[in-house]
């Protein structure tokens, strides 16, 4: 039996995860735009199957008329305020629209106009709304309190916010470290994904550096604080995701890029068409009729129909293959992209630890099967996520495992069990043969330094004192990542980046497994999004795909952000633009490429619009255009290329984007 035991695996975690916290989220109808722009939906779906059905005006004309009021006063509010400060805007404009198509006796199409603007504007209170919830709830992966140790070695339970730097505090197994610090004594293994990513627990030891918000295994610390609460990585993480989504440049629409124009010079012709006839002595009646015949046909309704159906459909087909994007912005912008950076674990990997490697020792007399089930036995008593690994990967073969009797387990060293008559010992090669010169000894420690320079975790089994063999676990790459990084190559014309707090081997063995050369790894959350930012200055459009709370900074800083939804940190999920619900990989480059087509499409349409609306106006100003006939030609044209964005709702434009991303 050896001297030393071995590396005690952590109780199962007692602290509440940060994707299974209480939630502080926004009711849905706690918001005001979202309860205004339901009246308004409510009201038009009465309304229009009255007008329909051929009821008397009396009945659905008043039902309209709330539909107006109330999604329309606070986009009108909004507008007049911005022409306050001389800033012409299309929320004010499709009021206007609106209230004239009523005015010509188009009161549906007006409140259709109403009701597609107040949901817009709800949608978009809603989202911002959520995020601001999960970046509050990440402070609730720090404890609220910590045991400050005094000079005179008593103990005392203080709010983590008073602690100071250079004071000691202790933290015991199973506990969520307060402060950022420095181990001063103890070992323990640390389960620190939540800031790094890294997929296992982290040995720690005397001068190891610690985080706040972290979980503590099962040994005791003792740490001393060298940052204050308020610039611990955990609270930078938070002012980080706050203000990326602050800074971020405003998305907008493509058309709403040119609507300061095209507002004001809509609302100079419409003056003008008015007043010029009637300065000349014409009827006032029909100089209004023109006027407002002229305002139904150049109003931007069919334009904006001309962009959201494509938008739409695309989302909607997106969602059917597992992929939510939260906006049609968001769709129009992932069609943008040329470069992105990919996490490593839980997005290029499965986020779970698996053994790759069984290597007995010559003359142990031991087969691979004899081995896995020797150390799968002496592991059993262990909730380690390493010891978890070596018992599946040992049920999974079918192994008859031995009963474990005389557990004992060291932080930072491993366990030791009797099983089947022999002392099993398990854990870490470093410290099983750190004072070993023996013949075997030798042999298992070049064994266990190959299998860590291909940055897998190397385990030490042995038996009665002497070493029999070496396992190595490391995260499973996803079986789509390769075909995924070749796929977004092809779409943006550039290898994606890896960002990773994980270890530079592993880090490099997985990046040279999916043919990605641009590695940075051990990285912290503030260090992934500087990554980021430093690509978007270069005048990159940077797409981020990860999964974790370290993740949520670099996503808030891109351009465009996806988070993997299966097993994504709530903020992750807040934060990204888009989410994979089913963890497939391989839809990342499927949409975009189904976002690059639904751009296509959109451009398509606004030719198709510009088109109809130029020949009405120039008929309405040349001659005089009946009514009836501009609100057929104006309701033609949005009736086409809203059918025409529809084709992306077909499974075949899936089926499409997804055979173009694979070139």
């Amino acid at each position: 039996m050896p001297s030393s035991t071995l590396i005690e695996r952590p109780a199962p975690e007692t602290a509440t995860p940060a994707s299974a916290a209480p939630r502080r989220r926004t009711r849905l109808f706690a918001l005001p735009e979202a309860r205004w722009a339901a009246a308004a939906l409510a009201l038009f779906l009465v309304a229009l199957p009255l007008q329909l059905a051929g009821a008397p005006a009396w009945a659905w004309g008043p039902l309209y008329a709330l539909a107006y009021a109330t999604g329309g006063w606070e986009p009108a509010g909004a507008g007049l305020q911005a022409l306050r400060e001389k800033t012409l805007d299309v929320d004010l404009l499709m009021i206007v629209a609106a209230l004239g198509a009523a005015a010509v006796g188009q009161v549906m199409d007006g409140a259709l106009l109403i009701v597609i603007f107040a949901t817009s504007g709800a949608l978009e209170a809603i989202a911002t709304a959520r995020t601001a919830d999960s970046v509050r709830g990440l402070l609730d992966l720090a404890p609220a309190t910590a045991t400050r140790l005094l000079d005179d070695g008593t103990e005392e339970t203080v709010p983590v916010e008073v602690l100071a730097v250079g004071d000691t505090v202790l933290v015991r197994p199973g506990e969520r470290i307060g402060a950022d610090g420095r181990v001063l004594d103890g070992a323990s293994e640390v389960d620190q994904a939540s800031i790094t990513g890294e997929p296992l627990p982290v040995a720690k030891d005397r001068g190891d550096e610690v985080f706040a918000g972290t979980l503590n295994g099962t040994g005791a610390l003792r740490v001393k604080v060298e940052r204050d609460a308020s610039d611990s990585v955990i609270a930078r993480i938070v002012k980080m995701v706050e203000e990326a989504s602050e800074t971020k440049a405003p998305t907008q629409l493509f058309i709403e890029k040119v609507e300061q124009r095209y507002s004001i010079g809509m609302v100079v012709a419409t003056l003008c068409v008015f007043l010029v006839p009637l300065a000349l002595g014409a009827a006032l009646t029909g100089s209004l009729l023109r006027a407002m015949t002229f305002m139904i046909v150049a109003s931007p309704c069919a334009v904006v129909l001309a962009t959201m159906p494509p938008l739409l459909a695309a989302i909607a087909n997106a969602g059917r293959h597992g992929v939510l994007v939260k906006s049609a912005v968001v769709m129009e912008r992932l069609g943008q992209v040329d470069a992105v950076a990919l996490d490593k674990t839980g997005t290029l990997t499965e986020g779970t630890p698996r053994v790759t490697d069984i290597r007995p020792l010559a003359g142990s007399g031991l087969s691979e099967g004899d081995l896995l089930a020797l150390a799968a036995s002496a592991e059993h008593p262990s909730e380690h996520p390493l010891a978890r690994a070596v018992v599946d990967t040992a049920r999974s073969r079918g192994l008859d495992l031995a009963p474990a009797q005389d557990f004992t387990s060291t932080p930072g060293i491993g366990v030791t069990a009797t099983v089947a008559g022999r002392t099993v010992a398990v854990g870490a090669p470093a410290r099983l043969l750190s004072n070993a010169k023996d013949t075997v000894s030798t042999r298992a420690a070049v064994v266990a330094a190959e299998l860590e320079d291909g940055g897998r975790t190397a385990i030490l089994i042995e038996a009665d004192g002497v070493p029999v063999g070496l396992l190595a676990i490391a995260d499973r790459l996803r079986p789509d990542a390769v075909g995924t990084v070749t796929a977004l190559t092809a779409l943006t014309g550039t290898a994606p980046m890896l960002v990773t707090g994980d270890n530079p081997r592993a880090a490099a063995r997985l990046a040279a497994e999916v043919g990605i050369t641009d590695v940075r790894a051990g990285l912290l959350p503030q260090d992934k999004a500087a990554a980021v930012e430093e690509q978007e200055r270069a005048g990159r459009k940077v797409m981020v795909v990860g999964d974790g709370v370290n993740d949520a900074p670099a996503l808030a800083a891109a351009h465009s952000g996806i988070a993997m939804g299966r097993a994504g940190s709530d903020l992750a999920l807040e934060t990204a633009d888009a989410v994979i619900v089913r963890d497939e990989l391989a839809t990342v480059p499927a949409v975009v490429a189904l976002s690059r087509r639904a751009r296509a499409l959109v451009v398509q349409n606004l030719v198709i619009a510009s088109v109809f609306i130029s020949v009405l106006v120039v008929w309405d100003l040349v001659a005089t255009l009946p009514l009836p006939l501009g609100v057929l030609g104006h309701e033609g044209s949005t009736v086409i290329v809203g059918l025409n964005g529809l084709r992306l709702l077909r499974e075949a434009a899936w089926t499409k984007a997804r055979s173009e991303s694979d070139r």
